[in-house]
């Protein structure tokens, strides 16, 4: 699959579409803002480190056949976030190797305004029609409790702990019939 094949989706307030180039300097600020980081390995990203992941993401669609989206902010245009899933290989117990992990992140400007629901609604909908059989989880930090909560309204299901040098949060989503 390649970066023309990649599906665009739109909501309400947003696009979630392929990456651009040009979002990448909007990407690695976000990475390095506390308000984003704190729960997800809670510590800023280098700006190497970004690129790494800016690439990860794009390329996960090529190997996977699904991945994650750029967020954009309709009213602005401008840079949001990601969303979506990828398989990242964890040496974590335990595994979720095999499925599609699910996440999200938001930048500060669209974090508290029910963006993530809103986005990964989108997101979840384009898996329920285009990947039905894959097992869709996701890890959350113990400690973010406004993560969790969307996760649940987006009828994920606690499940147990898992350990990743850190404890997390699991939880699945039931297939859909």
């Amino acid at each position: 699959m390649s970066l023309l094949d990649i599906p665009t989706l739109e909501t309400e307030h947003l696009l979630l579409r392929p990456y651009r180039l040009s979002d990448f300097d909007a990407y690695a600020a976000m990475w390095q803002d506390e308000k984003v980081y704190r729960f997800i390995g809670g510590k800023s990203f280098t700006r190497e480190q970004s690129w790494t992941r800016f690439l990860r993401q794009a390329g996960m669609w090529h190997y996977m056949g699904f991945g994650f989206w750029a967020i954009e902010d309709k009213a602005t245009g401008v840079f949001g976030g990601e969303c979506g899933f990828h398989e990242v290989r964890r040496e974590m117990t335990p595994p979720i190797e095999g499925t599609m992990e699910s996440g999200w992140g938001l930048a500060p400007q669209l974090q508290s305004r029910g963006l993530a629901e809103e986005a990964m609604r989108a997101a979840l909908t384009w898996a329920d029609e285009n990947r039905p059989a894959d097992r869709l989880t996701a890890i959350i930090d113990p400690g973010h409790a406004a993560s969790q909560r969307v996760a649940e309204k987006l009828g994920f299901v606690r499940i147990g702990t898992a350990d990743y040098g850190v404890p997390l949060v699991l939880f699945e989503r039931p297939h859909r019939s």
